[in-house]
């Protein structure tokens, strides 16, 4: 078993937290994306869209998308559970990673990609108005989960999942995005310490 890792990208950094929130350790083999090495062979042969992670198994197999990842160690590795614990804390966490995935983490990274100068050859025509666009979904999406966070604990309730996985890489993407969490958001900023302050955080 080998884990293709793609260092501080968002993805990888979503499987290496979710592992070491496991206490489960697989080889790394890095891949350097700033040398734009995920768009070569080695890559393209295991993910043919040229994204990482991607985790290779002893017979060849190879899964991508971080989710996918998570949800093959979380049936092998059951505790503790990052997934939910019953049927409707299932769905809880389903809803919420979803949430953060496809309203948070993916207008972040809509921002940056289509305005950072580093990401010029990477997202090809680079379109500044999309990235305009979606700053201010950025800010109404935390908004929003600060007035529903309130005083708990996580995001999908009393528990740590993978959903606040993917906002604590969100929340730390902003800062290459060129975005920063309101300082009135009392709630988010204190969850966004509490995140920081896990020990799998620097994973």
């Amino acid at each position: 078993m080998k884990l293709l890792d793609g260092g501080r990208a968002p993805n990888p950094r979503r499987v290496r937290i979710f592992l070491a929130e496991k206490g489960i350790e697989v080889p790394l083999e890095p891949v350097d994306m700033g040398a734009l090495d995920h768009k070569g062979e080695r890559v393209t042969k295991a993910n043919g869209l040229q994204r990482l992670p991607v985790l290779e198994l002893a017979d060849g197999t190879a899964i991508a998308e971080s989710v996918a990842i998570c949800r093959y160690f979380e049936e092998l590795h059951p505790d503790p559970p990052l997934m939910g614990r019953d049927p409707l804390d299932c769905a809880m966490v389903e809803m919420w990673q979803r949430r953060m995935e496809l309203h948070f983490l993916m207008a972040v990274a809509l921002v940056f990609r289509h305005a950072h100068p580093a990401m010029a050859e990477w997202e090809k025509p680079q379109i500044t108005e999309l990235s305009e666009s979606q700053r201010p979904k950025v800010i109404q999406f935390l908004s929003w989960f600060d007035k529903d966070l309130g005083d708990r604990p996580f995001a999908a309730g009393e528990h740590y999942s993978i959903a606040d996985i993917t906002a604590t890489v969100a929340l730390d993407f902003m800062k290459p995005a060129r975005l920063a969490v309101p300082e009135e958001l009392n709630n988010v900023n204190r969850y966004y310490a509490a995140m920081r302050d896990r020990s799998s955080y620097g994973a």
